[in-house]
């Protein structure tokens, strides 16, 4: 749960210091370890009661400067009608690749107006967490004389967001059909599933949302010979 400041934090000093590969990397661990701890606590997976499960998710998603709320609201109706049209998280995965990265910029606001609609109870949590990202841009801006890796940190994770559509809705579920075991892919490796749980287990966490990312593996491996009995051919990458 602590891990995304902390990447956040070594981004900007990698930064200072000029190493930039390193940089990179801390980059890639934010958005893995904030998106591996939001789904694990949206999903109830933690037995966090209401008020810190509330407060996590307004932190989490502040760490990439995004709405955790919008997140969770749009989250858990993917997860209820996808592959429906109405379904705005999973909407991406019905379009032409060329069209889900030119929607890449629009897709967090959009999250965040559908939650505006649909969630009345969280609207004061959406207003705060929709001042996130310009409070800490106008800070970034007045130490930039200073020290400018907080305002890089900024503008790369507002770009890097541009390819959520992309990553996390296209990839795995591009082409898949209604049938359960045909909901999304699932992927096999050595290092990107250990990275990416909730993305590369993407069909067992869509069959199980309520087992951690953590289990997903452990859960895949027992899943394997059902899945594989069904026709599921795990897409192999590195």
């Amino acid at each position: 749960m602590f891990m995304p400041p902390l990447y956040a934090f070594l981004f900007m000093a990698a930064w200072h210091f000029h190493l930039w590969p390193v940089s990179l990397a801390m980059l890639v661990m934010v958005f893995s370890a904030s998106s591996t701890s939001t789904h694990d606590v949206l999903h109830g997976c933690l037995g966090l009661r209401k008020r810190a499960s509330e407060w996590l998710i307004f932190f989490l998603g502040a760490c990439i400067l995004e709405s955790g709320h919008a997140y969770r609201a749009t989250h858990l109706r993917h997860h209820a009608t996808f592959p429906d049209h109405e379904d705005v998280e999973g909407e991406a995965a019905h379009w032409p690749l060329w069209r889900v990265l030119l929607f890449g910029p629009a897709f967090l606001p959009r999250l965040w107006l559908t939650a505006w609609g649909q969630r009345p109870a969280d609207r004061l949590w959406l207003l705060v967490e929709a001042m996130v990202f310009p409070t800490v841009l106008a800070l970034s801006l007045l130490v930039c004389p200073l020290c400018n890796s907080p305002l890089v940190y900024t503008v790369a994770v507002w770009v890097s967001s541009w390819f959520y559509p992309v990553f996390a809705v296209w990839l795995p579920h591009q082409n898949m059909l209604e049938r359960p075991v045909r909901i999304s892919r699932t992927f096999r490796g050595r290092f990107l599933p250990k990275l990416f749980l909730p993305l590369a287990y993407h069909l067992e966490h869509h069959l199980y949302p309520k087992v951690p990312s953590h289990n997903l593996p452990e859960l895949a491996r027992r899943l394997e010979p059902f899945l594989v009995q069904a026709g599921v051919e795990p897409v192999l990458v590195p």
